[in-house]
């Protein structure tokens, strides 16, 4: 897993090297050579307001949290900090601390402008106790806020992004904030080689929304003596240099940047060995996350393209591609690695074309397919509110999505079936998500009955009598609304639950009263009902089953839906010319 990290980032260019990171900066003084102040830019896409992240830089200089505390005395970051560092902002009345910071950053301006003279004018305009009121009234009024981080324009570039000051920072920040190394060297876990073990590694950032720290969190941690074995300290558990550790870290922390997804808890990320030639039609993972009701419908024709440009050899790049993927959340200080996959990417295709045709199921109203809903509403499919999911839930339903031979587990069908019936129960049509899951969960079930007949519509010929036990109370309900109206709480209200769990005790009852509820209609509507009703009792070759297990209970809500669909066709007339029979259920999702 780390080796492909480390890959990842040779592919995205970004040279990690300690002393240095990524960073993104909201807000830029801009200056013309020489220091004169100009004004004030806000950095990044400006128009995502509060959500918008600045500008990325790709080699920006860093100290972690641990140099910046065993450093010098009021310790600051070079070139790009926040602004209540920088130019004071929102101090009205700075202390000695705040003063002391602000001196610190100036004078690394100062000492860096032998290797970079433009640094020089930087400091001094910052000295001017007039320039600096008007940038912080310029910034008041640009909406700045203390805590967000600042850099220098000058012209038409950035000092941050140029390479001038490099050789001196290296220099600097190992005389000055040393990193933290084991005494002996070690064998590296990643290069093999032996080196110096750093003792604290470089932090995750990212993962604050999903139980991780805001300062960010390590993936390799060893702060109690339970943890540590051969009396060795911290991460020399783990030996990796100071190279390998951010070899890893800046590669991670890029991806949760770019494509992270939060998932209920859990932060996905993912990438290819090789970069795609068109990520927004060629990407498998993103249609599982993104996109509105038409974009996923066309999820699963996207996925069958590929697919079929793969095996012709149209596309024989993306036939020997291979997808990486994780599963990440934060605890106490440390990342969770809850999941990792890896295959090629003709089998995340295939997964994914699997995945949305298990999902697919009729619209409530019948006549065609429902949209294919996202992987944040199959997990809501379970639950009644989505914050009701647990990580491992998330992260388990979603592997289940990527890997198309996992079987998904049977506590989706258990809550799936229980939210369904309280649907049904409330006089809602169940949401199409829970419906496509239970289907999903019973095809994908090898010793679920009746799971390979399964289709997105209604199966009249369907071998399972808890199949068509659920079809029988979809004609009994709308049968009494047929003949009785709105009556409150009806069949399906009064009977449904357990006619979902012991459907001998219920249905007998039910053909009885049906009797009642025929003779109140008129034309040809009692022959319809008496023919479907029929048509439904010829199948089922046994006996009612006096009890129906969990699966059982799945295929008869899908029964009951599917039958309900069926008759909400506009083509499906009744025997009575022009006239439909009214299934009395309500539509609403």
């Amino acid at each position: 897993m780390l080796e492909h990290l480390v890959e990842y980032g040779r592919q995205a260019g970004l040279e990690p090297e300690p002393g240095f990171k990524v960073k993104r900066v909201k807000w830029a003084i801009v200056c013309a050579p020489g220091g004169r102040y100009l004004g004030v830019s806000a950095l990044g896409d400006t128009g995502q307001g509060k959500q918008n992240p600045g500008l990325e830089f790709k080699k920006a200089p860093d100290l972690t949290t641990y140099q910046i505390t065993g450093g010098p005395k009021n310790c600051r970051h070079f070139l790009a900090d926040a602004l209540s560092v920088v130019t004071l902002l929102g101090n009205q009345d700075p202390g000695p601390n705040d003063l002391a910071k602000h001196e610190f950053f100036k004078d690394l301006l100062r000492q860096a402008a032998g290797e970079a003279p433009e640094l020089e004018g930087l400091a001094q305009m910052l000295d001017n106790a007039e320039t600096l009121a008007a940038i912080n009234q310029d910034l008041e009024q640009g909406g700045a806020k203390p805590n967000e981080s600042v850099t220098f324009q000058v012209g038409d570039g950035f000092p941050l992004d140029s390479g001038a000051w490099h050789q001196w920072w290296r220099g600097w920040w190992q005389e000055h904030c040393p990193l933290k190394l084991g005494p002996e060297p070690m064998v590296d876990f990643l290069t093999g080689r032996e080196a110096p073990p750093l003792l604290s590694h470089y932090k995750i950032s990212g993962l604050a929304g999903v139980g991780g720290q805001p300062t960010g969190d390590a993936l390799a941690s060893f702060d109690k003596e339970a943890f540590q074995s051969y009396g060795l300290a911290a991460s020399a558990n783990a030996a990796f240099s100071a190279e390998s550790a951010i070899a890893y870290a800046e590669p991670l922390n890029h991806l949760i940047r770019e494509t992270g997804r939060v998932l209920a808890g859990v932060r996905v990320v993912y990438w290819f060995k090789e970069k795609l030639s068109a990520p927004d039609e060629e990407d498998p993972f993103a249609w599982l996350f993104e996109g509105d009701q038409g974009e996923a419908r066309q999820a699963q024709a996207l996925a069958r393209q590929l697919l079929d440009s793969i095996r012709t050899g149209e596309r024989v790049d993306l036939g020997r591609n291979r997808y990486y993927a994780m599963v990440l959340s934060g605890a106490a200080g440390r990342v969770m690695l809850r999941d990792w996959m890896e295959g090629s990417f003709e089998e995340l295709a295939a997964s994914i074309d699997t995945w949305f045709d298990q999902l697919s199921i009729v619209r409530k109203e019948g006549g065609g397919p429902a949209p294919g809903p996202k992987l944040a509403a199959v997990l809501a499919a379970t639950v009644r509110d989505l914050d009701d999911i647990k990580p491992p839930q998330a992260t388990t339903l979603y592997r289940c999505a990527v890997n198309r031979r996992l079987p998904l587990p049977r506590w989706a069908l258990a809550k799936t079936v229980l939210r369904s019936r309280a649907d049904v129960l409330r006089g809602e049509s169940p949401r199409y998500s829970r419906m496509g899951l239970i289907k999903a969960c019973l095809q994908r079930n090898p010793h679920a009955k009746g799971g390979e007949q399964l289709s997105p519509c209604l199966n009249e010929e369907h071998p399972q009598p808890a199949y068509q036990c659920g079809r029988l109370m979809a004609v009994y309900a709308a049968l009494q609304r047929s003949a009785l109206g709105d009556v409150g709480a009806g069949v399906v209200q009064r009977f449904y639950a357990a006619a979902s769990v012991t459907p001998a005790l219920i249905l007998g009852r039910l053909a009885r009263l049906s009797q009642f509820h025929l003779s109140k209609l008129d034309g040809g509507l009692p022959h319809w009902y008496e023919s479907l009703l029929a048509s439904i009792w010829d199948r089922i070759d046994q006996e009612i089953p006096a009890t129906l297990d969990l699966e059982e209970q799945g295929l008869f809500a899908l029964g009951y839906y599917q039958q309900l669909a069926e008759m909400r066709r506009p083509q499906k007339k009744s025997g009575k010319a022009g006239q439909t029979p009214d299934t009395g259920i309500a539509g609403k999702e």
